[in-house]
C-alpha cells in the first residue's frame, strides 16, 4: 500500500422516524490529513432528499467524467466537482434507491421500493432499462421492462434489493432478504454465486471472492473463494459518547450498524457504519488503517461511499 492515505467520499442518512436536529449530507474525508468538509447539507438546501423509509438523505454515489451523481431516496441528482446542482431526474419506478454505480455509458440503479434494477442513459440523460427480480420456490429469475411506459412492475419490497455491481461479469445484484449474492448476465437468466447473511449490505465480488458488510454481525467481510477470510469489526463507541441515545423509538437508529463500502485500491478498503464514520482496512495484513468519526449522533449514519477522484 501507498504510504499516503486516499480521500473518500461519503453520503449520511438520517435513521430513525425522528429528524430533529440532526444534519446529513455529502463529505468528503481527506484521511491524509484528517479533514472533513462537508459539501452539502440536506437540512439546509433546497432539494427534497427526503424519503417515506427508515432513512432520509442521500445514498448511492458515482461519478462519470466530471459529473458527481447521487441517489436520493425517489430522485437522482447530477453535481459537478464543485458540488453545483446540474441535473435532477426523476422515474416512477424508482423508489427507495439505495446503491449506484456506473458502467460503461450506463448507471444503474438500485429501486427497493419496486424489487428492481434501473437503468440510467448517462448520453441520452434518460432512465431507458429496468430489470425486476424474482423468485418462486427457491428458483431466481425476472424480467426487462421499460421504465419509460407504465407497463412496469407493481411496488414491491420483498428482496429490499440494496446493492448493484455491474462489471464485463455481468450485473451482480443482493439485499437484505436475498440470501445470496445473484448475477444477471443477460436475458431474464438469474444465477445465485454464493449465499449471504440476512440483512447485509453491499456484497459485490472482489478479486477472487466477495466483500459485503455483514450488517447484523457488525464486521465488513472478505471473503475468497480459497482461503481464510477477513472479518473487520465494525467501530463501537462507548454508550455515554453517543448523542441522541434512545431518540429512535422504533430502535432502526443503533451504533454499529455498517452500511457503505468502497474499494481504495488492490488490498485496501473503506467501510462506513453509525454513528457517521469511515474506516480503512488493509486486507492483505489485516490492520485498521485508520478511523474517521463526523458525528456521534447516532441517527447519523454512512450510506454512500466512494474514492474521491479529483
Amino acid at each position: 500500500m501507498n504510504t499516503a492515505l486516499p480521500t473518500v467520499i461519503a453520503t449520511s442518512v438520517v435513521r430513525g422516524s425522528h429528524q430533529g436536529e440532526s444534519h446529513g449530507g455529502v463529505y468528503t474525508i481527506d484521511f491524509n490529513n484528517c479533514a472533513v468538509t462537508q459539501h452539502i447539507d440536506w437540512n439546509t438546501t433546497d432539494i427534497d432528499f427526503a424519503g417515506r423509509g427508515a432513512d432520509r438523505g442521500l445514498r448511492g454515489i458515482a461519478f462519470d467524467r466530471d459529473h458527481i451523481f447521487i441517489a436520493a431516496s425517489d430522485e437522482l441528482f447530477c453535481f459537478d466537482p464543485e458540488f453545483n446542482q446540474v441535473g435532477a431526474w426523476r422515474n416512477p419506478y424508482l423508489k427507495h434507491c439505495h446503491e449506484i454505480c456506473v458502467y460503461q455509458r450506463m448507471l444503474f440503479l438500485t429501486s427497493t421500493g419496486f424489487d428492481s434494477i434501473l437503468a440510467f442513459d448517462l448520453d441520452k440523460q434518460a432512465f431507458s432499462w429496468g430489470f425486476y427480480l424474482q423468485s418462486q420456490g427457491g428458483q431466481w429469475s425476472g424480467f426487462s421492462f421499460d421504465p419509460r411506459s407504465d407497463k412496469g412492475p407493481k411496488p414491491s419490497n420483498a428482496k429490499h434489493i440494496n446493492m448493484v455491481h455491474v462489471d464485463r461479469g455481468g450485473i451482480f445484484i443482493s439485499g437484505l432478504r436475498t440470501g445470496a449474492l445473484l448475477r444477471n448476465s443477460g436475458g431474464s437468466g438469474v444465477t445465485a454465486l454464493c449465499s449471504l447473511p440476512q440483512g447485509c449490505h453491499n456484497a459485490r465480488p472482489f478479486g477472487e471472492g466477495i466483500l459485503l458488510n455483514d450488517t447484523q454481525a457488525d464486521c465488513l467481510r472478505h471473503v475468497p473463494h480459497v482461503g481464510a477470510q477477513r472479518a473487520f469489526k465494525v467501530p463501537q463507541y462507548a454508550e455515554e459518547s453517543i448523542e441522541f441515545a434512545g431518540v429512535d423509538t422504533s430502535r432502526i437508529a443503533r451504533q454499529g450498524f455498517g452500511r457503505g463500502l468502497c474499494v481504495i485500491d488492490g488490498t485496501t478498503i473503506a467501510g462506513g457504519s453509525s454513528p457517521s464514520t469511515v474506516t480503512l482496512h488493509d486486507l492483505e495484513t489485516g490492520a485498521t488503517l485508520a478511523s474517521i468519526n463526523l458525528t456521534m449522533d447516532i441517527r447519523n449514519a454512512i450510506h454512500g461511499l466512494e474514492l474521491w477522484p479529483y
